[in-house]
């Protein structure tokens, strides 16, 4: 892939990477090259000539940050949830809507390709470089994703079963285990596509989707094949109350502890969410194992905050699990795909659950969204501004009024500013986002599309839901119409 060399002058801040201090620094007024998809010098600034091969960038009002690396999404459906997951949930599941919504609401292929630019375009617009695509595949899903221009690491999900409900109370497990070996074979074909790919944008990731609906036995062979192919590893766990109390029934542990005892987890291991552990107070299992088992086998936390803070439950909390020595990364998991107001909700949270301002604060969750998500993925070249490393790059406008003033650009940018003051972003030197806007992925049509696509998903989610409901009973509009809207008995 040809990229043009750039020279990101006179960038007023920057947030340079420190490698004896293994943490971020701020520099002032600094040149930064990019070349051959890789950061090439990085020196304070020097008034005089430029070489002539070099698109010249200037950032006297900006700050240059690396890209942001999202390890968990979701973003070939969960667009098409807007206006619909925000206030939904079942009490008698703890508040989780999970397993209602995937079982009643089934997205169009066409809705897909549509949710995915949209959220794609979204997720540059934020400030990520590199994002863990977890969906289950369809066609033309790779095609979106090299029209990106992102770095992406594929991962095709695949299970031993499904998940049902029978009542509000109670959640089924259909188990087909010819089927999710079917899928795992059709996954290492797509991984094999994507790795083959000329942009060498395109990495997969192995991805049994949840560790209470993939046998034990598929479980094993996806860590090891991980492993034998130098892949990462996800899976959802501890991300349900009615998840962890369904392994505890089959197991007597939790699921944490059953996923140490059968070897998947390891450093190449990143779990999604894994908030419901043994200590949590939504658990309360008489054990407290979980932070020490995943801290000795070196796993890393898809950390996605919002999602759960919707139906009120959380983490507890971000920096109790580093001081424990647990590997945090960021992800978005939900609509909007926006990290960055993810990272400031990971402070709040924290800060509340351990009643303590220490236990998160902006540089903590800023390294867990760049170096900590690079690190998840075997990347140690990436969430780095640094000589040798990967050429993915965010360009912050430091002018933005949200900005100003820009004391601590950092601070303004996570509490304040969020994607309204993202300029530019480069992915291995190419310049994906210019003036907030994609450079390479088109989104003209998708908004119309997946509106179309979402209509249809909620008129026929009475096809599959356990009660035969219309999407709009399973997830009423917010307010009620108004009474001129409504015919006689109040019906619309």
């Amino acid at each position: 892939m040809q990229t043009t060399p750039t020279l990101i002058r006179n960038a007023a801040w920057a947030v340079l990477w420190d490698a004896a201090a293994e943490r971020h620094v701020y520099g002032r007024d600094v040149d930064i090259v990019l070349r051959d998809g890789h950061v090439a010098a990085i020196a304070p600034h020097a008034d005089g000539p430029v070489d002539s091969d070099l698109t010249v960038i200037d950032a006297r009002q900006m700050l240059a940050m690396p890209g942001l690396v999202n390890v968990h999404t979701h973003p070939t459906t969960e667009p098409a949830y807007r206006g619909v997951r925000e206030d939904h949930g079942v009490p008698e599941q703890y508040m989780s809507g999970l397993f209602e919504r995937l079982q009643a609401f089934r997205l169009d292929v066409t809705g897909q390709q549509a949710a995915m630019r949209l959220a794609y375009a979204e997720l540059m617009g934020a400030g990520v470089t590199a994002v863990v695509d977890l969906t289950a595949p369809f066609e033309g899903w790779i095609d979106v994703m090299r029209e990106s221009g992102l770095r992406v690491w594929v991962g095709p999900g695949y299970a031993s079963a499904r998940w049902g409900m029978s009542a509000p109370q109670t959640v089924t497990w259909t188990w087909d285990e010819a089927h999710g070996r079917t899928g795992f074979r059709r996954a290492q074909a797509i991984m094999d596509e994507a790795e083959a790919d000329p942009s060498g944008l395109l990495r997969g990731i192995v991805f049994p989707a949840q560790i209470d609906t993939v046998e034990e036995g598929l479980l094993r062979d996806s860590a090891a094949l991980a492993a034998e192919r130098g892949r990462p590893f996800t899976t959802h766990i501890a991300q349900a109350v009615i998840e962890v109390q369904e392994m505890i029934r089959r197991h007597g542990m939790t699921p944490i502890q059953w996923a140490a005892a059968i070897g998947i987890l390891s450093p190449r291991a990143i779990l999604g969410h894994a908030i419901f552990i043994d200590e949590h107070p939504s658990i309360r299992w008489h054990a407290a194992r979980d932070l020490a088992l995943m801290a000795e086998h070196g796993v890393a936390v898809a950390h996605c905050p919002s999602p759960f803070a919707r139906y009120g439950e959380h983490l507890r909390d971000f920096g109790r699990y580093r001081r424990r020595g647990v590997r945090m990364a960021m992800g978005t998991d939900v609509a909007p795909h926006n990290i960055i107001e993810e990272m400031r909700l990971a402070i709040l949270l924290a800060r509340n659950a351990a009643r303590d301002l220490a236990a998160a604060d902006t540089a903590a969750v800023f390294h867990a969204a760049t170096v900590g998500g690079a690190d998840a993925l075997g990347r140690p070249d990436m969430g780095r501004l640094a000589v040798g490393a990967a050429a993915d790059l965010v360009l912050v406008d430091l002018a933005h009024p949200l900005m100003v003033p820009a004391r601590d650009p950092l601070r303004s940018l996570v509490f304040h500013a969020a994607d309204r003051a993202i300029r530019h972003v480069f992915v291995a030197g190419r310049q994906v986002l210019a003036d907030g806007r994609p450079t390479l992925l088109d989104v003209g049509e998708a908004a119309g599309i997946l509106a179309e696509s979402q209509a249809r998903m909620l008129r026929d989610a009475g096809r599959h839901d356990y009660r035969g409901r219309s999407g709009d009973a399973i997830a009423p509009l917010s307010l009620a119409p108004h009474r001129s809207q409504t015919g006689p008995g109040g019906r619309a």
